[in-house]
Formats: structure tokens, sequence, C-alpha cells
């Protein structure tokens, strides 16, 4: 936008260390969760058999992504109207609750029925919470970047989703790795979700410090001084003005969702319960893959940035998609923590280069007045619908069909859907600046 202000390089970095620390502060409260899904389902949701059991905890994981879309809406229509700043500074306050209420939740064995009813409402605040959190910290993160490098950027927002996985499976293979069973399950998977506490004051403090986002301060000015109408109901307006970004997005948004939740979440659980791998070389295996996220995204960031969003999301998407099947294949022929690091380190690999590029596109589709509100719903619908069943969808397709490469399908239903979204974003070589985007007329 004309005449924003230009923030310091100094700034800069504040907005990228607090958006990421905070946003792995997040997703790492919410990870654990998955990560310890087997524990939790015998503590409780003791349903009379190992499978309902496991099937209820995974669906109270599903549970948090229902409210994902209500809270992305309503923190992302926070964030359009007040600003960025003070929306993040509420979802890292949320989350602390919502954390803080798993870890200290007394089990089935203790209060009966309400251990699970609790449960619940726990992982509904975090999904309210993290819900808001992905546009928010995304949007903060393009608007101070400079407008040639936002694929880079924007990408310091997945290397913060693989900083909270790549965090909690180390948190999870250290104390499965030298805790006994029963002391893991008397108070040792407590601990990630008792540290989760401290995000509430350490987030809200590191995020008080950043200035407000220059182009929504600029938009501000201009809503102020007449020069453009505010948006008055943004919601309709992302999808009367925008249905081409919206399904383009929600393309993406899929492919990216189910590759986190199938291959960093549910297959995890799969190895342990399906394959017999110990719970120890699991979460190993999962901390080195997600390692390697953390690694790659910056590089598919600056690379999109040269070359173009859709020159790197197209190719990486395919390569994914051509990559899992014979991947996951080796894995259900021979289960080892060899040909389990081989899946999630490959995958991994081509993962990332289609996480690197999305935020920018997520957020830069959509003008400064509905930005937070565009990414938000068209995330968390695609999170939603796509990825936090998926474990829960995954499980039950295995169980009833008897066919240990059922999720496989359901990742390369997600890779086709990916591309169309990719084919429908615009044919330039770069997403076009916001500034040019901008309806000042809104």
């Amino acid at each position: 936008m004309n005449g924003k202000p230009m923030p310091t390089p100094a700034m800069v970095r504040r907005v990228v260390i607090a958006s990421v620390l905070g946003n792995a502060f997040e997703w790492f409260d919410f990870a654990i969760y998955g990560l310890f899904a087997v524990v939790i389902a015998n503590l409780y949701f003791p349903a009379g058999n190992e499978f309902a059991s496991l099937m209820l905890t995974l669906a109270t994981f599903g549970v948090g992504f229902a409210v994902r879309p209500l809270g992305g809406v309503l923190l992302g229509l926070y964030g359009d109207r007040v600003g960025r700043k003070k929306a993040l500074s509420l979802t890292i306050v949320l989350m602390s609750v919502g954390t803080g209420m798993i870890g200290l939740l007394p089990t089935h064995a203790a209060i009966g029925i309400a251990a699970p009813i609790l449960m619940v409402l726990a992982r509904l605040i975090q999904g309210f919470s993290v819900g808001g959190e992905f546009s928010g910290a995304t949007t903060m993160l393009v608007e101070f970047a400079p407008a040639n490098r936002r694929g880079f950027y924007g990408s310091f927002q997945m290397c913060s989703q693989a900083l909270a996985f790549s965090l909690g499976a180390l948190v999870a293979y250290l104390l499965t790795a030298n805790l006994a069973p029963h002391d893991l399950e008397a108070w040792g998977w407590r601990l990630p979700f008792l540290l989760g506490i401290l995000i509430g004051p350490v987030g809200w403090l590191i995020r008080s410090r950043v200035d407000e986002s220059p182009e929504f301060l600029a938009y501000a000015e201009e809503v102020k001084h007449g020069k453009t109408q505010p948006v008055k109901t943004p919601l309709r307006t992302v999808f009367s003005d925008y249905p081409g970004a919206v399904l383009s997005t929600l393309g993406m948004s899929v492919v990216g969702t189910v590759s986190a939740y199938v291959f960093v979440f549910f297959l995890p659980i799969f190895a342990k319960k399906q394959l017999g791998l110990s719970a120890a070389d699991v979460n190993l295996s999962t901390f080195l893959s997600t390692a390697v996220l953390l690694i790659f995204c910056p590089l598919a960031g600056h690379l999109s940035d040269r070359y173009g969003r859709k020159a790197v999301l197209l190719p990486a998407i395919v390569a994914y998609g051509l990559a899992a099947y014979p991947l996951f294949h080796q894995l259900v022929s021979g289960p080892s923590f060899g040909s389990l690091l081989a899946v999630q380190v490959g995958v991994s690999c081509f993962m990332s280069f289609f996480w690197g590029p999305t935020p920018a596109v997520l957020t830069e589709v959509f003008p400064v007045s509905v930005r937070s509100t565009g990414a938000a719903v068209t995330y968390n619908l695609a999170v939603l619908i796509f990825g936090g069943l998926a474990p829960f969808v995954n499980t039950w397709l295995v169980h009833v069909t008897g066919n240990n490469l059922a999720p496989i399908y359901y990742v390369e239903f997600s890779v086709l859907i990916g591309i169309a979204g990719v084919l429908l974003l615009p044919a330039t070589a770069r997403v076009r600046s916001v500034e040019l985007k901008l309806d000042r007329s809104a």
C-alpha cells in the first residue's frame, strides 16, 4: 500500500522471532496431544477394548478441529478490525488455558465421566485458539516482509510448525526412552503439557513488544481519513469477491494439512499400534523427519520469491504424490525403524517445498481489509474437513478394511486436490503484490 510506514530491520527481526516462537509454542501444545494419544486413551477413555478407546481419543483430537473455523473466523475478524498484534496476543493466552487443563486434569479413574468431558472442553479451547493462530502469525510475517521476499518470510510460519512438531517428538522420545511404562502413564506424559502452560505469559510478553503491522496501520489510516471504506462484512466479502482465491488456497491447504496429519500425527500412532514398532523408535523418526521440514521450508519460500509460487508448488506436490506410495508400501511390507524413517524423511523433503510457499500465497491473494479473515477461513476449513479427522478416519479405514495401505489412498486423493488448487492460482510468475490487489473501494 502506498505510504505505508517502513519498519526497521530490528523490528522485522523481532516480528519474525515473536511469530515463530509464539506459533511454535502453540503448535507444540497442540501436537503433543497426538503424540501421547495412546496413553491418553488408557487414562481418559476406557471403553472396554483397546480399539474403541483409541478411536474415542482420536475423535477428541478431531474435536479440536471442529471449532477451528469458528476460532479462525472470529479471531480473523478481530485481527482485521483491531489489528494483528492484539489478535495474536489473545490466541496465545487461550492456548495456555486449554493446555494447562490437560496437564492438570484428573483421570477417568479419579473423577469418572467428568474426565473425558473436561478433556473435550480443553481440546475445544485449544482448537479455537489455533484456528486464529495460523492466519494471525502468517499475516504479520507477510505484512512486515519486503514485497519481494514474502515467500521467504512467510515460510517461517511453517518452520515454527515444524519446530513444534520436532520438539514435541523429541520430548516424547526422551520420555518414552527414559521412563518405565508405569511412570510414563502415571505422570511423565503430563510434563510437556505442564511446560506448555508457560506459553501464556512468555508468549504474551514476546508479542506485546512488537509493533502493529505497517500495512494494517496504513489501511487503518486510509479508513480514518475517508480514503477507503471499511469492509463491514469481511466473511461475506471473502466468498463473494474472491471465490477464485478461496478455491485455490483451499486446495493447497488440503494437501498441506493431510500431509501433516497423516505423516506427523497418524503415522506414529499407526506404526506403534498396527505395525508394532517401539514408541522410542517412532518418536525419534518423527523428530528427524520434522527437522527436515525445519531446514528446507525457508529454501522453498526463497525459491518461490525468485521463480514464482506455482513453479515451486506444482512439481513439489507431484513429486510428493509419486514418492509417498512406494515409501508407504515399503513400510507396511517390512516394518522397521529404517523403513519408517525412510517414509517420514522422504515425504518431508517434498512436503517442505509445498509447505514453504503456502503461507505467502494464502495471505497475498487477499487484500489487507479481509486478509486475516480470508486466510483463516480457507486454511481452517481444509484442516477441519481433511486434517483433524485424518487420524480417526485412517485408523477406522485400516480397521474395517484390514488393509494397511488404506491411508495412502487418502493421501493421494489430497494430492489431486492440491494440484487443482495450484492450477487455479494466477498464471503470472509471481502472485501480484497486494498493493495492486487492494480494493480501495472495499
